[in-house]
C-alpha cells in the first residue's frame, strides 16, 4: 500500500483506490524513466482499475450530456431549419419564403411553418444526437490515451519496425510509474467497454466485439502480471491510433458532413491497415522470435514467467486477435468500395440502422437538388 504518497486526509482503506500500489526501490541503472517512481505488481492494483472505470463512466456521461448532445442538437436543428427554408423558397418559385402569394397564384409557407420540425424528424434527429455524443467520448478518450501511450513508447528503448527489443533483457521489472498507470488505465477502459457493450442495444458484431474485448483484457492482465509489459505497451499504442478516426468519421456522418466523413474514413482505412496488419504483424513476429531470445524459466521470485504453455497461449491469443481484425478489415474494405463507387460510407459492423446519419439535413438537400433538376419530390 502506497501510504507515503497518499494525502494524509485519505482514509487508509481508500489509499489503493487513489494511488499506485506496491512502491519499490528503482533499479540501479534504468533504461527508461530514470526520474520516475517504480512499482511492483499485485492484486491491489485492481483497486485503481475500479476507480478508473468509475471516473470514465462519469466523464463519459458528462461529456455526452453537457457537451456533445447540446452541440449536435443545435447543429442538426439549425441545418434542418435552413434546408427546409430553402426548400420552401424554391417551392415559391421566387427564391423567398415570405408567406405571400407567388407569381403563379400558389400560396407559400410562412417562415415559421416552413422551418418547423415535425415529430418524426425530431425522433430521427434525436437518434443522431445520441449516437454523435457516444462517438464523441470515444474520440476524446482515444486521442488522450494515444498521446499518453506515445509518451510511454518514446521513453522506452523499443522500436516499432524492429520490435524484438521489447523482449530483450526480460523481465522488465520493476515498472516505472507512467508504464504502470498506462497499463491499468487501458485495462480499465476495456472493462468499461464490456459494460457498455452489454448495456446498450446490441449491434450485428456484438459477439465479435465481446470476443475482442475479452481477449484484449486477458492479454493485458496476463502480460501485466507475467511482466510482458513492453510488448503490451507497443501493441496498445498501435491499436489506439486508428481507433481515433472511425468514431470521428461517424461524428461527421451524424452531422450530415458526408465529404468529411468519407475523407476521415479513408484515413481510418489506411491507418488500420498500417498499424493492425503491418506493424502489429511485426509485433507478432517478434513474439515468435522471443522463443529464441527469452529463457524459458518459471521463477516468480525473479519475475520470470516464461514457460512453454504460457508462451504459446500468449502467442495464440495474439494470432486470434489478428484473425478477428482481418474479418473486420474485410468489412471495412466493403465500406471503402462503397465510398469509391459513390455510395458513401456505412459501417458494416453497426446495427441494422447503420451509423449513417439519419440526417434530415442530407435528405432535404438531396430533394432540393432533385427538384432543381426537374425531378420533383418522390
Amino acid at each position: 500500500m502506497n501510504t507515503d504518497q497518499a494525502p494524509g486526509w485519505l482514509p487508509h482503506y481508500l489509499i489503493p483506490f487513489f494511488t499506485l500500489s506496491y512502491p519499490t526501490t528503482p533499479p540501479a541503472h534504468p533504461d527508461s524513466f530514470p526520474n520516475s517512481n517504480y512499482y511492483s505488481t499485485g492484486l491491489l492494483d485492481g483497486c485503481i482499475i475500479v476507480t478508473a472505470i468509475a471516473v470514465m463512466a462519469v466523464l463519459r456521461d458528462v461529456t455526452r450530456i453537457f457537451i456533445m448532445e447540446p452541440f449536435a442538437r443545435w447543429k442538426l436543428s439549425r441545418d434542418l431549419r435552413l434546408a427546409k427554408t430553402r426548400r420552401a423558397a424554391l417551392t415559391n418559385g421566387n427564391g423567398k419564403a415570405n408567406g405571400h402569394a407567388n407569381g403563379n397564384g400558389c400560396s407559400s409557407y410562412a417562415n415559421g411553418s416552413a422551418s418547423a420540425i415535425s415529430r418524426q424528424e425530431a425522433r430521427k434527429m434525436h437518434r443522431s444526437v445520441i449516437r454523435f455524443a457516444e462517438q464523441g467520448w470515444s474520440v476524446i478518450y482515444y486521442i488522450a490515451q494515444w498521446c499518453f501511450g506515445l509518451y510511454v513508447h518514446c521513453n522506452l528503448p523499443t522500436d516499432v519496425l524492429d520490435p524484438i527489443n521489447v523482449w530483450t533483457n526480460y523481465p522488465h521489472i520493476p515498472l516505472a510509474g507512467p508504464i504502470k498507470f498506462y497499463y491499468l488505465l487501458q485495462t480499465a477502459f476495456y472493462m468499461h467497454q464490456v459494460l457498455i457493450l452489454n448495456a446498450e442495444a446490441r449491434r450485428k458484431d456484438h459477439w465479435q466485439m465481446m470476443t475482442h474485448h475479452v481477449i484484449t483484457i486477458v492479454l493485458m492482465v496476463g502480460s501485466y502480471f507475467y511482466n510482458y509489459t513492453r510488448i503490451g505497451c507497443l501493441i496498445m499504442v498501435l491499436m489506439d491510433w486508428c481507433d481515433i478516426f472511425l468514431p470521428l468519421a461517424k461524428m461527421f456522418r451524424y452531422l450530415g458532413m458526408s465529404v468529411l466523413c468519407d475523407a476521415t474514413f479513408v484515413v481510418f482505412l489506411l491507418s488500420w491497415f498500417v498499424t493492425r496488419h503491418v506493424l502489429f504483424l511485426l509485433a507478432i513476429k517478434a513474439t515468435w522470435e522471443a522463443w529464441y531470445v527469452v529463457p524459458r524459466i518459471w521463477d516468480p521470485s525473479r519475475g520470470h514467467f516464461m514457460t512453454k504453455e504460457i508462451y504459446f497461449g500468449f502467442f495464440a491469443m495474439l494470432v486470434v486477435l489478428q484473425v478477428i481484425q482481418l474479418v473486420w478489415f474485410w468489412m471495412i474494405c466493403r465500406v471503402a468500395y462503397r465510398v469509391v463507387t459513390g455510395q458513401g460510407a456505412e459501417d458494416e459492423r453497426s446495427d441494422d440502422e447503420g451509423w449513417v446519419c439519419i440526417s434530415i439535413h442530407c435528405a432535404v438537400e438531396v430533394r432540393l437538388i432533385d427538384m432543381q433538376r426537374g425531378r420533383g419530390f418522390r
